[in-house]
């Protein structure tokens, strides 16, 4: 890579990280503000990534077809356009996603909002069963200020809502002044130029890897932990001449609850996977993902079809795909054992307050160390909500947070925490709880123990994985994250 081509793609990742910064430092809600749950990027005119900020891994890697879906209606400089349908383009209802176009291409942000409607408070019901009891479904849609006044009206604390979505509008004005500043600095042939090599490089530099890897196929399953029975995962990993392909054939079926997902999702994890394995430090644009393809058969949990529910598949799905699909790797190559495969999403709510969070626990140990501790695992790279944020803006109090001693597995390195974070509820609200790896824990790698699996507990009994009721004042939520697993005998 020459000094030149280094030096303009520092200069786009900037633009990317300051557009995060920016919507970070003006959003009005604590999962934004203090959680950091949102991702920025930046695409070229053919709708590849070329630049993003190193944010959310299950926001980022599915951002390719929300700018497809967008791209359909011909954008226009000037315009910001919003989804968040599943199914076109978006993961789940939350997460809401603008684009506009720049000079060269496409900015994007995509941001978790604390609610969007629906049927629950926060939006993420632990027992819905279509999407319309999610919340707002957006397909894409030109924003003005008539538009955002339409959504925010059908979503609980509208002003909230309204000003998250202005600190992604800022976002991408900022987006739009950059990059119209870095052509008018370095010539806009010479930025487009540069966007086509990093590109290339990325792609070059992971078929480099991948060739690497022993050609085969190589197989693992995993199950989910839906309301009742059971699902299964199943990939297979073949490896040939430098491309990986990835296919979920023999996958359970879409399911009534809510733990299908958008083959988008699906492939979000997947590259996720490749990339840690091959080469986590390569720059990250969509050239590093070509190598690598991902098929489902259409309905099953993975490759889910409308109007099937799926608030728990960008989250929980998710991070299985990450676990299934790593083990399957773990065939051929070293990989760590599996971490804490959960976002233990916890959300409260009624009419006057939304609040969301998801709660880190203990990663899995690696041939060479033992796993992190009270981490954000795989799929999730958000930060905890400060306990003073979280206690001067909601009817919230931290009893307790911290390690769960003794939980990670054990092995020649053992596997990292998990987290106890109990909540004391102040007024009568909802609850609804999204979690997994209560009943089947982390497993280790090569012969390191399986770590703990997490619990669910009000007032000190036993809740489900997946449940959502009413809690009264005083009542005292805990959660124990499930610890990592051990690596090595």
């Amino acid at each position: 890579m020459t000094i030149e081509l280094q030096i303009l793609g520092s200069l786009l990742r900037a633009i990317a990280e300051e557009m995060g910064a920016v919507l970070v430092r003006s959003a009005f809600s604590a999962n934004i503000k203090e959680r950091r749950d949102c991702s920025t990027a930046l695409f070229d005119e053919r709708g590849r990534m070329i630049a993003q900020a190193e944010h959310i891994p299950v926001h980022l890697g599915a951002m390719p077809d929300a700018v497809a879906a967008v791209m359909g209606h011909a954008p226009e400089l000037g315009q910001v356009w919003a989804v968040n349908d599943p199914y076109t383009g978006g993961t789940h209802l939350p997460d809401i996603t603008l684009v506009s176009r720049t000079e060269v291409g496409f900015a994007v942000t995509r941001a978790h909002h604390a609610d969007v409607g629906g049927r629950e408070p926060g939006s993420m019901p632990a027992d819905s069963r279509t999407l319309d009891e999610e919340g707002v479904v957006i397909p894409p849609t030109l924003l003005d200020e008539d538009v955002i006044g339409g959504l925010v009206a059908r979503m609980r604390n509208p002003d909230e809502r309204r000003g998250d979505l202005r600190a992604q509008l800022a976002a991408h004005r900022l987006a739009e002044q950059r990059v119209a500043a870095l052509c008018a600095r370095r010539g806009r042939d010479s930025v487009v130029s540069a966007m086509n090599e990093l590109y290339a490089y990325s792609e070059r530099a992971m078929r480099a890897g991948t060739a690497l890897l022993p050609d085969g196929s190589y197989e693992a399953e995993d199950s989910l932990e839906p309301i009742t029975g059971e699902l299964l995962l199943r990939a297979t990993v073949t490896i040939a001449d430098g491309s990986v392909a990835i296919d979920f054939t023999g996958t359970s079926p879409q399911h009534e609850g809510n733990l299908n997902c958008p083959l988008s999702v699906a492939r979000s994890a997947c590259f996720y996977v490749v990339r840690v394995l091959v080469d986590p430090d390569l720059p990250a644009s969509g050239g590093a993902f070509a190598p690598l393809t991902v098929t489902a058969p259409e309905g099953c949990l993975v490759n889910a079809l409308p109007p099937h529910a799926v608030a728990a598949g960008n989250v929980e799905t998710s991070s299985r795909i990450v676990d299934v699909v790593m083990r399957a790797f773990g065939e051929a190559i070293p990989v760590p054992a599996q971490g804490q495969g959960t976002m233990n999403n916890v959300t409260f709510g009624n009419d006057r307050f939304t609040y969301y969070e998801t709660i880190g626990g203990g990663q899995g140990a690696c041939p060479q160390a033992d796993g992190p501790s009270g981490v954000h695992v795989a799929m999730s790279n958000t930060l905890s909500t400060p306990v003073e944020a979280l206690e001067l803006q909601y009817p919230l109090l931290v009893e307790r947070y911290g390690l769960r001693r003794g939980s990670g597995g054990t092995g020649r390195h053992t596997g990292g925490d998990g987290v106890v974070r109990a909540l004391r509820v102040l007024e009568d609200c909802r609850l609804s709880i999204i979690s997994e790896r209560r009943a089947n824990p982390p497993q280790g790698e090569r012969g390191g123990s399986p770590g703990a699996p997490g619990a669910n507990l009000l007032n000190g009994e036993p809740l489900p994985a997946k449940v959502t009721r009413d809690v009264a004042a005083g009542d005292v939520v805990t959660i124990e994250t499930p610890g990592g697993g051990g690596w090595g005998s």
